[in-house]
């Protein structure tokens, strides 16, 4: 018996270290996406009243991508697309959703949560949701062990069939009975821990700070072991809610208030990453569901100098600030205009982890040597980046020219390296260009329905 042991003893001995050292190794992924939140609107990005010195820090430290984009100017199929790594009418998202209607993210997709959990990551989704708020299309259903945040955006109204926890606290008078009213009641949003919902409706003055908060509780108690969390503020969509500590604060207004407290939920889980000592094996990204809500006015953002904003598949539309952060891997002070997007991510995440891809076809690319600061030409300067309004597939960016074809059969062709602000069109002048890149859209489109994703 003490033969025996002594054997496993030896063989634990070995084996142990190595275990940890496999553990270590599978690197912990990040993500911090906002809403509504413009080009401009970071201080690194020019943002003229806004503080963001966490951010600017983390882009000192990291890489800044000048060219980056959203899969869509609105929120649902932002969401599916960084989640699936494909353009959202792909995979059957190409609209907002609302609540209580029938629709969202079919829990068949495999989502980065559901990739990385076959290597044995914890995953946390903490934030707005807003791809489907029916019990089979909650995040528990789509690879994430924990959820904590509001189903949908923060001037919607709440599902009168949504489960109800025992201990719900209830505000602003409102009762069990009243939640189950089929009466809308705008910018009442209810919170959800897992698949209930725990606060009714939500102050959504606290909410920033407790989505960081649930953040860093999840990061601690997961530093032994590599975990996936994605973090979805709520804002700055509409309506503006900053804490008693923020607001009246920025030079930028309400607006600014709230950009700034995001930004210093990016430190705290920035120095939490630090003092837990596993910075070094993190990766944290920074970017936006799509661009401002520059209807709203000074309650909205500022894509400047781009074109247009939410709701648009002009530059502002689309696209968004983003920082990447991952001390050793990724250099310092990284400035790149190579285009990428956030259908990249899946496919980046699962070379950096060693994952499989999904069965089903995807469109997004591999961009780590772009992120790592190795010369690399952009996967998408060939086979171009397509800008689709829900179903419409309505523009393609090819290395420096874009192609845009409204629904009034208006035909735009710019020039964004000589023309960031998409003012002077092209499209007379260069026949053969708008030609070539108007067969790329018709044959992408093409296929791209007749491979659209099927549901047993």
């Amino acid at each position: 018996m003490k033969k025996i042991l002594c054997v496993i003893t030896i063989i634990l001995s070995y084996n142990l270290p190595l275990l940890a050292q496999e553990k270590q190794a599978k690197p912990n992924v990040i993500i911090i996406f906002t809403d509504d939140q413009g080009y401009q609107d970071v201080g690194v990005f020019g943002s003229p009243l806004i503080k963001t010195p966490n951010l600017d820090k983390m882009a000192m430290d990291g890489i800044k991508f000048t060219d980056f984009y959203s899969a869509s100017p609105v929120c649902s199929p932002s969401r599916a697309a960084l989640l699936t790594g494909s353009y959202p009418p792909r995979v059957g998202v190409p609209k907002v959703l609302w609540p209580n209607k029938p629709g969202g993210l079919n829990n068949q997709e495999t989502t980065i949560a559901d990739m990385l959990k076959t290597k044995g990551y914890s995953t946390a989704c903490i934030g707005k949701w807003h791809l489907g708020d029916e019990p089979q299309y909650l995040p528990t259903t789509q690879g994430f062990d924990f959820y904590y945040g509001i189903p949908f955006s923060n001037d919607m109204s709440v599902n009168p069939n949504s489960k109800v926890a025992n201990n719900i606290l209830f505000r602003e008078g409102m009762t069990l009975d009243s939640l189950r009213e089929k009466k809308w009641r705008g910018r009442r949003v209810p919170l959800l821990k897992q698949d209930e919902v725990v606060e009714y409706p939500v102050d959504q003055t606290t909410l920033t700070q407790r989505y960081t908060l649930e953040a860093i509780n999840f990061i601690k108690e997961n530093k032994e072991d590599p975990f996936f969390l994605y973090i979805a503020h709520s804002m700055p969509h509409v309506p503006l809610y900053a804490s008693p500590k923020f607001k009246g604060e920025s030079a930028r207004g309400l607006y600014g208030d709230v950009i700034e407290e995001i930004d210093w939920g990016v430190g705290e889980i920035i120095k939490t990453l630090e003092n837990l000592n596993i910075d070094e094996n993190t990766l944290v990204i920074f970017t936006s569901d799509n661009g401002p809500w520059t209807s709203k006015g000074d309650k909205g953002g500022s894509a400047l100098p781009l074109k247009g904003g939410k709701f648009l598949t002009y530059e502002g539309g689309m696209r968004v600030p983003m920082i990447a952060k991952w001390p050793g891997k990724i250099k310092k002070g990284i400035v790149t205009n190579k285009v990428a997007s956030t259908i990249d991510f899946l496919p980046t995440i699962a070379h950096l982890t060693n994952s499989n891809l999904p069965e089903k076809e995807i469109d997004g690319k591999n961009i780590w040597k772009i992120l790592s600061g190795k010369k690399s030409k952009s996967p998408h300067k060939k086979d171009g980046f397509y800008y689709y309004k829900e179903s419409t597939l309505e523009a393609v960016r090819q290395g420096d020219w874009k192609l845009r074809i409204t629904e009034k059969n208006d035909v735009e062709l710019y020039n964004l390296k000589e023309d960031i602000s998409e003012n002077n069109n092209l499209a007379k002048q260069h026949p053969k260009i708008v030609k070539k890149l108007g067969k790329m859209m018709s044959e992408f489109d093409a296929g791209l329905k007749e491979n659209q994703h099927q549901y047993n």
